[in-house]
């Protein structure tokens, strides 16, 4: 009779027991690194990381039992050191990645990181070196190298699956049975919540894989209570009542011009900053006879799509998932209010300006079920100026803002631009030779040359308004101007480095060249456009009429979470049941590109044309002849055209990832 090789019952838990110590170790080994770089110990010293450690131990042990339950399928497994190994990378990376994230804005990383990676990637050389992101690349190849040959030669278990299953499957039970007992015991002792008031905060306090799974699984918007028809449809009511009882008067033939300004504030507003000289001359210039106020945002540091988001659509994004961004879930695939729809109903083209690329945060996408006309990013403007840190210049937008103006001259206009020059990362040393601004007192002295760069950035945005201000008196037609920053910078502010004691503060101007009468008021980002309609005497649309009536009521930000679940989620009883909104046939950029002409001059061909770009690429018969951007109205070819007319020439725009974003034939 053969003998059994199974080793006995006793046995085989003691040496489960041993495996699951030995990988409670390795969970326990893995989040104490992560929570290092969560709480950046290895730039700032370990005080923040030893307050989570001694003040939220239930939240840590809650943290390390979320990485030992990504360990243990690895019991199943045959190659079970190639999946410890393979899963220990994955957190170790993702803390180096938040560590390396926090280091250079306000808000660590998270899922809706991962879902604008390309993006994300297109903009790394503006925080690394071209040696540091090679050294990185190689660093990559190498542990993906490892991982492979791991998995191939790497060490089995030799126990058979009647072996592995029932261990595996105890160790399973009894880390999710712990896992839930202590997940309730730190929510009772308030030591986890699911509110994320503080991205940044909530990972500070709760640690790094509790909120990275919450930005993961904590997505959309839930429902209400009490939603229902009956609720939904008396809610209607009331805004049309009161939309009824406070009749206006359109202002008729207004542009309506929104810039967004990348991490704006005034310098004055950091405590104990002095400067040289006004680095915003023209924003103080503007405050003073120019309706203003405090604008509440979303966000700190960065997440530039969420303030644009709300002051777009009038939906609050901290209604949301912790961390989640709109234009990367819900506004992909339908049509939502926005300021853009509602002034077309009043006659406006509409248009978007960006310096940036077309398909960052998707706006590409997005902008259609937004209501836009044209969209005009940095690969359909002229070769813009860039900062030391590779952002393009803000002056551009100048002429691209007067472009959409005049490319529809019998029609008002909306011209919502998104600036881009202020973004960080700021330099850590001096990189301007010859700065308009120097910093003569800082607040934190290792902040010095970061600020110092900042407010240079600052100085030129504000050249930039002033002279758009200027042309915008110049113009007879009634203009409209709305300046707001989208954020505060990231420069490793606290809220009592603000003079307002917070970090969600920035300020909004408007500005009209017809004498609107002045006045200041406070508002958050969601209610701006309302309040900027209703200033012209607009009142259309559900999220903006009530915004304009029941900021004020009780109830405002219930209701404010029942309309936008309807719209977004639910049934659509405000409207019907239906889309009330179409998407736009949405063109890229705002006037054609063209080819007039094609000629030979000295040793070279050039091609004549209009609104040309660094983006355009010229085709024939499929084939790419290889193209040098000249200026907006000629382009150089770098090989003989042979027997080929102008006609035969095809202009494609490719950004810089190669994706094609028109062509013009």
């Amino acid at each position: 009779m053969p003998t059994s090789t199974r080793p006995p019952r006793g046995q085989a838990l003691a040496a489960g027991g041993r495996t699951l110590l030995r990988l409670a170790l390795l969970a326990l080994g893995n989040t104490l690194v992560v929570e290092l770089f969560n709480h950046k110990a290895f730039t700032d010293g370990p005080g923040s990381f030893w307050t989570f450690l001694t003040g939220a131990p239930l939240a840590f042990a809650v943290d390390v039992l979320l990485v030992l339950a990504s360990l243990i399928p690895g019991l199943f497994l045959r190659r079970r050191v190639f999946w410890y190994t393979l899963i220990s990378t994955v957190w170790l990376a993702a803390g180096a990645v938040n560590g390396f994230i926090l280091l250079n804005r306000m808000t660590p990383f998270t899922m809706a990181d991962i879902t604008v990676l390309n993006s994300g990637l297109d903009t790394l050389p503006n925080y690394l070196s071209k040696g540091a992101i090679v050294l990185l690349a190689l660093g990559v190849a190498a542990l993906a190298a490892g991982l492979v040959l791991l998995f191939w030669r790497g060490p089995r278990c030799p126990q058979p699956w009647g072996a592995r299953w029932r261990p595996a499957l105890a160790s399973l039970v009894l880390c999710a049975a712990v896992l839930g007992g202590t997940w309730a015991l730190a929510f009772r002792t308030d030591q986890l919540s699911t509110v994320f008031s503080n991205l940044a905060y909530a990972y500070e306090d709760y640690g790094f894989p509790y909120c990275f799974f919450q930005t993961w699984l904590n997505r959309g918007i839930r429902r209400p209570f009490n939603y229902g028809r009956t609720v939904m449809t008396n809610l209607g009511d009331k805004i049309e009542a009161a939309r009824a009882e406070a009749p206006a008067e359109p202002l008729s033939d207004v542009n309506v011009i929104f810039i967004q300004l990348e991490s704006f504030i005034d310098p004055e507003e950091i405590r104990g900053l002095e400067l040289s000289r006004d680095a915003v001359p023209n924003w103080h210039a503007l405050k003073e006879t120019s309706s203003s106020g405090v604008l509440t945002v979303p966000v700190v540091g960065a997440g530039t799509a969420n303030t644009e988001c709300e002051v777009l659509t009038g939906m609050s994004t901290r209604l949301f998932g912790p961390g989640e961004y709109p234009y990367e879930t819900c506004l992909q695939d339908q049509t939502v209010e926005s300021i853009a729809y509602l002034l077309q109903k009043q006659g406006c083209a509409t248009h978007a300006i960006h310096n940036h690329a077309a398909t960052f945060y998707n706006r590409d996408r997005v902008y259609p079920h937004l209501g836009f006309d044209d969209f005009i990013p940095l690969e359909y403007m002229p070769a813009a100026g860039t900062t030391p840190q590779n952002w393009a210049k803000d002056a551009v937008l100048e002429g691209q803002i007067r472009k959409a103006l005049d490319a529809t001259p019998d029609q008002p206009d909306f011209v919502f631009t998104v600036t881009v020059q202020d973004h960080g990362k700021y330099p850590d040393e001096p990189v301007l030779t010859d700065p308009a601004v120097t910093v003569t007192a800082c607040p934190e002295e290792d902040r010095r040359w970061a600020t110092e760069y900042y407010v240079n950035q600052l100085y030129e945005t504000d050249a930039f308004i002033g002279r758009l201000v200027e042309d915008l008196e110049q113009r007879e037609e009634k203009t409209v101007l709305v300046l707001y920053g989208d954020h505060q910078p990231a420069l490793g502010l606290e809220s009592g480095d603000m003079a307002g004691d917070s970090l969600f503060y920035t300020e909004y101007i408007l500005w009209s060249n017809f004498g609107l009468e002045q006045r200041q008021e406070d508002l958050t980002s969601y209610q701006l456009s309302a309040y900027v309609l209703h200033r012209l005497g607009i009142t259309d649309g559900i999220l903006g009429a009530f915004h304009q009536f029941f900021r004020e009521e009780p109830g405002y930000l219930s209701n404010l979470r029942r309309i936008q679940y309807d719209t977004l989620y639910g049934r659509r009883y405000l409207t019907g049941g239906q889309a009330p909104y179409a998407p736009t046939e949405m063109e890229m950029g705002v006037e054609p590109i063209t080819v007039t002409d094609l000629y030979r001059s000295g040793e070279v061909w050039c091609i004549a044309g209009e609104n040309f770009s660094p983006y355009c690429r010229v085709y024939a018969d499929g084939e790419e002849l290889e193209t040098v951007y000249l200026s907006p109205a000629l382009l150089c070819l770098k090989q003989d055209p042979g027997e080929l007319r102008p006609a035969d020439l095809e202009i494609r725009v490719v950004d810089q990832d190669g994706t094609r974003l028109s062509q013009e034939e």
